[in-house]
């Protein structure tokens, strides 16, 4: 395992430096769903470098990856899910506050996972068997502190409409910050700059993150309670799993 851990890392740092080199490169841009969900022809090429890499050197690997419709059942046999760039409009807009993030799962076991920001070189690494850092320096376990000292990140529309009861939370915190990317977000509560992060996101958006979290004592579920199905886009909540009852006080089922 730690031989498919190292060449991970080494991976998503090739795939950071090729967006670096394709950024001068004039991107073409299409719409998804909606105006604000975009993709660019450097995601997939992205996404298309990294499957390659892994194909060669793991060829009976699964993958479940965010472009290109690339969908293996994460929880069935080995499965890396990848999301080539997180944060697209960001990348678009402002050439920064993206990563990249990988995820390797056996049988549905998280095995490690990987969130890179890019423009400012920073990787989170770790999980299952492994110590979680951020670059050179190893991240502490969660100690528990009080929510008027924490800031929260939240989907701006979720915040707005108090969906669930997440505006009431963040009343009780020092304030809500919205980034933009899940992964950008969520590397901020790993490292103990944020206290929570709630959203409304995909597989690729929060694998990463949730193997690391489990390590560091934080971890992922639906606004219900429920753990995510790997499946669909869903609203999540990533937090501090000895502060669930403070979750509970506040995020419910009935408010909005």
């Amino acid at each position: 395992m730690k031989r498919k851990f190292e060449f991970a890392k080494g991976l998503i740092r090739e795939a950071g430096a090729f967006i670096i080199n394709k950024m001068m490169d004039k991107m073409q841009i299409q719409m998804k769903e909606r105006f604000d969900d975009l993709v660019t022809n450097i995601d997939k090429e992205v996404q298309d470098l990294i499957i390659s890499r892994i194909k060669d050197l793991y060829p009976k690997d699964n993958i479940l990856a965010e472009e290109n419709n690339v969908r293996h059942e994460w929880n069935k046999g080995n499965v890396w899910v990848i999301d080539p760039i997180d944060g697209t409009v960001n990348f678009i807009a402002q050439k920064s506050d993206f990563v990249v993030m990988v995820a390797y799962f056996e049988e549905g076991v998280g095995r490690f996972g990987l969130i890179y920001d890019v423009m400012n070189d920073v990787l989170y690494s770790g999980g299952g068997d492994f110590l979680v850092y951020r670059n050179q320096e190893k991240l502490s376990p969660y100690k528990k502190k009080e929510l008027h000292q924490m800031l929260v990140i939240s989907n701006a529309k979720m915040f707005a409409e108090n969906d669930h009861g997440i505006a009431d939370l963040v009343s009780h915190s020092l304030g809500c910050r919205n980034y933009g990317s899940a992964g950008f977000s969520m590397g901020r509560v790993l490292n103990g700059q944020a206290w929570a992060y709630f959203s409304y996101v995909y597989p690729w958006d929060y694998a990463a993150a949730s193997i690391m979290g489990e390590t560091l004592g934080y971890q992922l579920l639906t606004l219900s309670g429920e753990k995510p199905d790997f499946k669909t886009r869903q609203k999540i909540m990533f937090f501090p799993t000895i502060d669930e009852e403070v979750i509970h006080q506040f995020i419910q089922e009935n408010k909005k």
